[in-house]
């Protein structure tokens, strides 16, 4: 019988690393487009993952497989409940550590997505519970995203676009839909658009033109497509 050595195995655990993380990174982001539309289709799979549609299409194969989606050609994908089950433990792992690296190693809020992309694959369940503990079990993320409990049940909230918020009107911003583009999260901050600001409306220019806000008495005006990006809860 063969030997194998350490390089060998060294080997093929960084395959089996490298496969797991693909599963739970497919899961995740099938999870996040249900949300807009289901069943997904494999192109929007592709498009989301950044790669080309057959390779799309095998690896939904595989999560078939392993009864995490259910797939039919021409038709999409959907999660199963075990799917389900392991993209909400992934999104919770990620959401967890996003909000742990900014309030206890003092990274911005425009550096913890990349790093928590990182290492939501390798903690374990028993560290995720402590990060959870010393947190005091926290319901939102740093963005605004709400952290899945470990139950799988998530807070949920009433929000609409702050480009929908109409002149006059006050609001509260509770999310940023993309968490991933470091500049956009640095110039918001920047803004002072960040969970939990108070905006008001002051002027909305007509034809899609920019909006005037305050934010917390600081005035500024920014374009309608900043705004659709920025989820605020209406006063």
């Amino acid at each position: 019988m063969p030997k194998i050595n350490a390089l060998d195995r060294g080997q093929s655990q960084q395959r089996d690393n490298l496969n797991h993380q693909a599963i739970e990174d497919y899961v995740k982001t099938i999870y996040a487009l249900a949300q807009e539309e289901s069943p997904v289709s494999t192109s929007r799979v592709a498009v989301a993952r950044s790669v080309k549609p057959a390779s799309a299409t095998n690896m939904i194969q595989r999560l078939a497989k392993l009864k995490l989606v259910d797939y039919e050609k021409h038709y999409g994908v959907t999660l199963t409940e075990a799917g389900e089950k392991l993209a909400l433990e992934v999104i919770r792992h990620h959401r967890l550590l996003e909000l742990y690296l900014m309030e206890a190693l003092g990274f911005s809020w425009d550096e913890v997505h990349e790093q928590a992309d990182i290492l939501e694959h390798v903690i374990s369940e028993k560290l995720e519970e402590r990060i959870a503990a010393v947190l005091n079990h926290p319901e939102f993320d740093p963005h605004g995203d709400p952290i899945p409990a470990a139950d799988g049940t998530m807070a949920v909230t009433t929000t609409t676009a702050l480009s929908e918020v109409a002149a006059g009107k006050r609001a509260k911003v509770a999310r940023v839909l993309d968490d991933s583009d470091s500049a956009l999260l640095r110039y918001l901050a920047e803004l002072g658009l960040v969970p939990g600001a108070a905006v008001l409306m002051v002027e909305v220019a007509p034809f899609f033109g920019p909006l005037s806000i305050e934010v917390d008495g600081m005035p500024h005006v920014i374009g309608r497509n900043l705004a659709e990006l920025i989820l605020v809860e209406k006063e």
